[in-house]
């Protein structure tokens, strides 16, 4: 089988598969283009409320095609940041679903995630020190952020694998479920997004992906635009109406 994505929309979600078996599902350059338009077509479909990226079988991501770093690092670099800066800027909310192995180019799309549940077993590595590669200056920056200076100096300097206990002390993880229980507990949290006010969670995303970037006053226009949307869109009263009738609200879909 060609390495490749696989995409499925259920309930709400849409799955988007890295299928590389064969190398621990390592990105190829085909692999890296071909995820941009994807989640863009995901993106315009108002029925996706929310989106869950994994790897085929035990394991998420072993990072890129070492192959395609001999043909040419600066090209593959390309590539991944335009797929890690797509994963970024999808405008619903974004989980990592995450077994096995979560390295390098993994780690980076990984992080690029809104959040990321583990299974047990799994492992975390940032490797670019292995390589002799300079790690993108966008998965940097996004990985302090994520799990501040030191973790992040700890990750990029030695390249050296964690388990999901460190992970999810220091913050690389969000949640960390039993062998053979990640399947229900991503179904389980992703219902519960489905429930929600999908105009609340756009706007929580924007605002807060926003908060080291856009001054206060342009963070204080754009809540009073999503608060002008919401409603306009009705999801503020049927909030509030759901809530004195003591019954779950009937959200719409985005707008």
């Amino acid at each position: 089988m060609e390495p490749g994505l696989n995409t499925h929309v259920s309930d709400g979600t849409a799955t988007v598969v890295l299928s590389n078996p064969a190398k621990r599902n390592a990105m190829t350059p085909r692999m890296w283009r071909e995820l941009p338009p994807l989640l863009a077509r995901l993106a315009a479909d108002g029925a996706v409320r929310s989106l869950v990226l994994t790897g085929e079988g035990g394991t998420f991501c072993a990072g890129a095609d070492i192959a395609s770093l001999r043909q040419g690092a600066g090209e593959a670099q390309q590539l991944s940041v335009a797929a890690e800066e797509a994963v970024a800027a999808f405008p619903r909310p974004t989980l990592a679903a995450i077994r096995g192995h979560c390295v390098g180019g993994g780690a980076q799309l990984a992080a690029a995630c809104d959040l990321r549940f583990a299974e047990e077993g799994a492992v975390f590595g940032v490797t670019p020190a292995k390589l002799g590669v300079v790690y993108p200056a966008s998965a940097t920056r996004r990985l302090v952020r994520l799990v501040g200076l030191s973790a992040a100096k700890y990750l990029l300097f030695s390249g050296e694998l964690i388990d999901c206990a460190r992970a999810l002390r220091t913050g690389l993880v969000d949640e960390v479920s039993a062998a053979d229980g990640l399947d229900a507990r991503v179904a389980e949290f992703t219902a519960v997004l489905a429930s929600r006010s999908s105009m609340t969670q756009t706007a929580a995303k924007e605002l807060a992906d926003g908060v080291w970037d856009v001054p206060p006053e342009e963070a204080v226009r754009r809540a009073a635009h999503w608060a002008a949307r919401a409603h306009a869109s009705g999801d503020t009263a049927e909030g509030a109406a759901a809530f004195l009738e003591r019954r779950a609200p009937r959200f719409g879909p985005m707008g």
